[in-house]
């Protein structure tokens, strides 16, 4: 089959191990021919979002990647808030899909891929979307004229040219219905992803990345990742550290820092050896943190790589966000404020957590195989 990922609502980046790149290479190695159709904007290696020129290449993951320019009759500021581009139906007139994933539904081209839809109707289209009130409209222009107004109009326009709305999250869901005005019966539950490791790789990969990070056998090693800043509440998860002093804790940061929270968190490492900044990880670098880790701890809002953790069986510690809810069996630790992150520290100590590494496999199999999901938006 012919597919095509058309990321026109966000940006898309070549090699990072977003969604939408796991999803292009599961369909590469299913043997179909993929295109992606985005915009020039994109993350640069220490994962800061930058503009590249417009133009075609093999990406990275071996597709066939395709950079349209902004429209010139807007303001190339506004030109970015409604995602709007020259040149998208061409691209799929030429490209002739078979299938069509449009990721997002943030966007004027949703239009757009609507009215290929119409004029081919063979084609599978999917939306899919991760719009949400935690990450999502949370300002008052966002929320009510760009989500409550223009995405939405754009949406109940063309929302019936695709086949499904694909949802990463239950908020999601709540968010696509409330806000966007998307009948419940037209919404579907489809996780973020993950590329769920052989016992093989996984074990390589772990004992390689502990010898790396100079950690022994009988240390308890946490992984924190993602962009770091108040909302994720770094702060928070080594303050709870500082409480429970156990030694054989041992703790990697990895991501980008935000400023407003750079000087606090310095003060907890310079007063903790037990924490350690790695920077910027690619998405090998993370695989391998994660596959050392026994712990992977989320202390603020969502973000892609929980669901990565589990696939590397990392047991996790997670706000208790009802999104969280369907990846939390026997494995980890839920929490609603910061006595509560404490006390699942604590809880480390005595558990089983080859037992938890084991349950987050079972999870991740059962839920988040990336394969399987890029099986289910072409048909």
């Amino acid at each position: 089959m012919r597919v095509a990922h058309v990321c026109l609502s966000n940006l898309f980046a070549d090699g990072f191990g977003y969604q939408e790149n796991e999803l292009v290479k599961a369909h590469l190695r299913q043997g179909h021919d993929v295109m992606i159709l985005c915009s020039t904007e994109t993350l640069s290696s220490a994962g800061k979002r930058t503009y590249l020129s417009p133009g075609a290449y093999v990406g990275e993951e071996g597709a066939y990647v395709v950079r349209l320019p902004y429209v010139a009759w807007l303001p190339d500021r506004i030109a970015r808030k409604v995602r709007a581009v020259v040149g998208a139906y061409e691209c799929l007139v030429e490209f002739n899909p078979d299938a069509i994933l449009f990721h997002g539904t943030c966007g004027w081209e949703i239009g757009t891929v609507a009215r290929y839809v119409a004029d081919h109707p063979k084609v599978v289209a999917y939306l899919d979307s991760h719009s949400d009130s935690y990450n999502s409209a949370r300002g008052f222009f966002s929320r009510w004229l760009l989500h409550g107004i223009f995405y939405k109009f754009l949406i109940s326009r063309n929302v019936d040219k695709y086949r499904k709305v694909l949802c990463i999250s239950k908020e999601v869901m709540d968010f696509a219905e409330r806000v966007h005005g998307i009948a419940r019966e037209r919404l579907e539950f489809f996780p973020l992803g993950g590329q769920i490791l052989e016992d093989d790789e996984y074990h390589l990969r772990r004992e390689q990345k502990r010898v790396a990070l100079g950690v022994e056998d009988s240390d308890i090693v946490f992984a924190v990742t993602g962009r770091l800043s108040k909302r994720k509440k770094l702060v928070d998860a080594l303050r709870a550290l500082s409480v429970v002093k156990n030694q054989r804790f041992k703790v990697f940061i990895a991501g980008v820092m935000d400023e407003d929270v750079r000087e606090e968190v310095a003060g907890f490492i310079e007063a903790d050896s037990r924490v350690r900044i790695l920077g910027w990880c690619d998405a090998q670098q993370l695989t391998d943190l994660l596959c050392a880790a026994d712990v992977y701890l989320q202390p603020g809002t969502q973000s892609a790589t929980m669901q990565h953790s589990l696939c590397c069986r990392c047991a996790v510690i997670l706000k208790d966000y009802p999104s969280h809810f369907p990846f939390v069996s026997s494995n980890g630790w839920l929490f609603s404020d910061f006595e509560g992150l404490v006390a699942a520290l604590k809880e480390v100590e005595g558990s089983d957590l080859h037992a938890m590494s084991h349950n987050s496999y079972l999870v991740a199999r059962d839920l988040l195989d990336y394969d399987a999901m890029a099986l289910r938006v072409l048909t």
